[in-house]
């Protein structure tokens, strides 16, 4: 007897099929980003930029898009390596506010326009990743979106190497409104401009400010699961700025059901953004509890 409609083995199957394509779009792409790594050695030193980090970003990635055409994703993945890049040069590489500064304005002239210089190896990512972005009929009307998130990230990471520089122990509140330092919605508003879809690009303020919710989501779930290795690199985490790990986790519940909510209202005007926010939250809760992105140094 043929299972039918509705069988618990068709079910498998069709979960089964989407795994595997989101499997292709990642294997695909952690191809592509060692590639882009080998291009700039500069910027992704092995240690702590290892084949699992370019497996883990590009699967993430596939997993919150996997409807997308790898073409698509491998312009997402390329802006969390640039993130990633960003965040190694400032939290680790960077020895004063002027080299940090240096490479801001090198980014934001490529975010102009403007060609990146030969010894700025960040810039030339980047530029890489706009002249991508350029094609898209979406990218004139909305690149100050994107310029804009460009900027908010390195001021957030800047102010981060500020605190950590003086020793400040910045309160939960402050350190939430950093949260840009985690690069997320630049991802984000990188991949919605590079889809060119109407309704999306219609949306894409609104989109802005809820991925700031999530952001600040991923950045508690993020200190959560990698708390021992930000005490072992010097990093800032949520949970030593508070006297009591339960007020982290309060927060968390607040801020994943707020998140949730703006998500809801999303989901009619624009389901698909609205689903990819939502597997953000959930892949990354999953991804934290047993593993993180970057390789030991």
């Amino acid at each position: 007897m043929s299972a039918g409609p509705g069988s618990p083995v068709l079910d498998q199957l069709a979960q089964a099929a989407e795994q595997g394509r989101i499997c292709a779009l990642a294997a695909d792409g952690q191809r592509d980003l060692r590639r882009t790594a080998e291009r700039y050695p500069q910027l992704f030193p092995a240690p702590p930029f290892d084949p699992a980090l370019f497996g883990s970003v590009a699967l993430a990635i596939s997993f919150g898009a996997p409807e997308c055409e790898a073409e698509h994703l491998r312009l997402t993945n390329r802006t969390v390596l640039w993130g990633f890049a960003v965040d190694w040069l400032v939290d680790h590489e960077a020895t004063s506010r002027a080299e940090i500064d240096s490479l801001a304005d090198a980014c934001l002239a490529v975010a102009d326009g403007a060609p990146p210089a030969a010894d700025q190896p960040l810039a030339r990512l980047l530029a890489e990743i706009r002249d991508e972005l350029v094609t898209s009929p979406g990218y004139l009307p909305h690149a100050p979106v994107w310029r804009d998130q460009v900027r908010t990230v390195f001021a957030a990471m800047a102010r981060e190497w500020d605190w950590r520089r003086s020793g400040h122990r910045p309160s939960l509140d402050d350190y939430l409104r950093n949260a840009a330092n985690l690069a997320c919605t630049v991802v984000n508003v990188t991949h919605w401009i590079r889809s060119g879809d109407p309704e999306t690009l219609a949306h894409l303020g609104e989109l802005v400010t809820v991925s700031d919710q999530v952001q600040q989501v991923l950045r508690l779930v993020n200190d959560f699961g990698t708390y021992q290795r930000d005490r072992r690199w010097g990093d800032l985490n949520a949970l030593d700025l508070v006297a009591d790990r339960a007020e982290v986790e309060q927060r968390l519940d607040v801020l994943q059901a707020t998140a949730r909510r703006s998500i809801d209202g999303l989901s009619v005007s624009c389901p698909e953004p609205a689903d990819y926010l939502a597997r953000q939250i959930g892949f990354s809760s999953g991804f934290y509890r047993l593993a993180d992105y970057w390789g030991d140094l």
